[in-house]
């Protein structure tokens, strides 16, 4: 059989890390991940949203809801942040995810809360519920399913996806 039309081997596959998260946020958007996971949630990571702002974890439900979490790694990362009330416009649910032993209070009481590591995590506070409405439901699902897709395509073909943007 020809090089071009045998099968890779998906066994083999690992994602590389983009380098763009602190050991600490790597952790915890995997325990955030998994939570998610547990919930019947899709998930993926650094989406971009239509405002050009990236959220960090973005997971859609089986019933099309969607949630954004936004990944504090420590106080000063909070303080440094001002870009994160922009989210709640694209999710039906918003919260920050932080690792154990981060001092919760200086985080906003109306904002879901989780607490991650690398092995799993734990909603703390759920947030108030806004439902989005359906063009932007739409809207962010099909980025959504644009950007996971292709992501699948690149670890599988890594030759065969070429100039996408999530």
């Amino acid at each position: 059989m020809s090089a071009a039309l045998q099968t890779p081997d998906l066994r083999s596959l690992s994602v590389p890390a983009d380098g763009r998260q602190s050991p600490i946020a790597l952790a915890v958007s995997t325990g955030v991940r998994r939570l998610l996971a547990g919930h019947g949630f899709a998930s993926v990571t650094e989406l971009t949203l239509a405002s050009g702002r990236r959220a960090d974890v973005v997971g859609l439900g089986a019933d099309g809801c969607v949630w954004i979490v936004e990944v504090k790694s420590c106080t000063a990362d909070f303080r440094a942040d001002a870009k994160w009330p922009d989210y709640a416009a694209f999710c039906d649910a918003f919260f920050f995810a932080v690792p154990t032993g981060f001092r919760t209070e200086i985080l906003p009481e109306d904002i879901g809360l989780i607490v991650a590591d690398g092995f799993g995590a734990a909603i703390l506070r759920d947030p108030p519920e806004h439902r989005l409405s359906g063009p932007r439901r739409k809207a962010v699902t099909l980025r959504f399913a644009h950007a996971a897709a292709n992501r699948h395509h690149a670890l599988v073909d890594p030759a065969g996806v070429r100039g996408w943007m999530d």
